[in-house]
Order: C-alpha cells, then sequence, then structure tokens
C-alpha cells in the first residue's frame, strides 16, 4: 500500500531515512541544511554499508527515524480529501498505522543494501522548506538525483517529502491513498483494514524469520 517496491520508492526511503539522523547534529549546523544533510548522510551510509546484523542496523536507525520524519504530517496529507472526512478515533488509528508501514518500509529497504554512496548538490528554497539536491548511487544501478524537502515548522529539521526521478514520493501516495478510498465508497475504514493487513502481514513475515 504504501512506498512499495520501485527503484524511486526505494531511493526515498533511502533519503528518507537519512533524515533519522539530525538528531545527533549540532543546532547550528541544522541551519545550513547543505552541511546537516552531508553529515547525517555519511552516518548513515556508514551504518548501511557496516557489515552488522540487519537487526542490529534496525536498531540504530528505528528512532532515528521516527524522531525526526515528520511521518504524522506526511500521513495527513497522503490521506487527502478523505483527511476530513475521518473520525478523530479513525484519524488516530490510520496515523499509527501509517507510521508501522513508512518505518518498516524505510527499514526493509536499508537493509537490502551494501556500497551505497551520494553526493550533496545545490540547496534551494520553497518558502519555508528547504530542497537539497542529492545524487544516489545504490550498487548495479545507475545514479539517481533525489530532492531531500525538509520543514522547520515543528521547530527542527524534519523530512516531510523525497521528489526523485520527477515524482514527489507523498503526492505519488496521497493519489493512491484517495483512489483506494474512492473505488470502496469513500470510506476511510477501507483504508484503515488494508493497512492493517499490511502490518499484520510484516509482522507475521519478521516473526517467521527470527
Amino acid at each position: 500500500m504504501i512506498f512499495q517496491a520501485g527503484r524511486r520508492i526505494v531511493l526515498g526511503s533511502l533519503a528518507l531515512a537519512c533524515a533519522g539522523l539530525l538528531v545527533s547534529m549540532p543546532a547550528r549546523a541544522a541551519q545550513d541544511p547543505r552541511t546537516f544533510i552531508q553529515t547525517f548522510g555519511n552516518t548513515l551510509v556508514s551504518i548501511v554499508n557496516s557489515p552488522i546484523p540487519l537487526g542490529e542496523k534496525k536498531v540504530k536507525i528505528l528512532p532515528l527515524v521516527q524522531q525526526n520524519v515528520d511521518i504524522d504530517a506526511i500521513g495527513r496529507f497522503c490521506m487527502g480529501r478523505y483527511w476530513k472526512l475521518a473520525t478523530p478515533e479513525q484519524r488516530q488509528t490510520y496515523l499509527s498505522l501509517f507510521h508501522d508501514v513508512l518505518v518498516n518500509t524505510i527499514i526493509d529497504k536499508l537493509g537490502a543494501y551494501r556500497g551505497v554512496t551520494f553526493t550533496i548538490g545545490d540547496v534551494s528554497k520553497s518558502g519555508d522548506l528547504d530542497a537539497v539536491q542529492t545524487t544516489l548511487v545504490l550498487p548495479q544501478q545507475p545514479p539517481a538525483d533525489v530532492k531531500w524537502i525538509v520543514s522547520y515548522e515543528s521547530g527542527a529539521p524534519k523530512v516531510v517529502d523525497m521528489v526523485g526521478e520527477g515524482a514527489s514520493l507523498r503526492m505519488t501516495q496521497r493519489g493512491d491513498y484517495e483512489a483506494y478510498v474512492g473505488r470502496n465508497g469513500g470510506d476511510v475504514a477501507s483504508l484503515i483494514k488494508a493497512l492493517k493487513k499490511q502490518v499484520a502481514a510484516h509482522t507475521a513475515a519478521a516473526t517467521s524469520t527470527d
């Protein structure tokens, strides 16, 4: 349902997870988006490229993603017009599920790679947002240009979107979610049910490999 397989999605997941390392950055560095992306990007790549088991990589990355990617804001955006139609209870359940699905996807995709590299390009402004151009290289794949969209609305830098291969990840997901709910008669509960199945399937798969 969310951020499924595909080169653009994998690259976006990598960059989103990089955002998690913002927690370790000095406050003054956060004023320079190019500098802090270079710093935490290098740290993330060192984790991804390390020979440690996938389980240890998850332990290192998980809390950083949770603290520094604005998952709730992304989730609200992705529900689109149906957010206003959802009840308070549905909103709470949906955001909890969205959080689980997004974090699971990011960590699962990251664990599959070694030999990842990236370079920093230009920084541009769009209102209060910073867009930092990077070039990501995954093993046996051509380089890909990806923009990291960083918001400071919460008082700290948080990634709210990625733009890769001409597509915004959150816009793509919003279109998918709105289409899914629309096909189910505009019933928000249908999306929640589908996300519950996705989370349950991931948990079952993870348990079977332990």
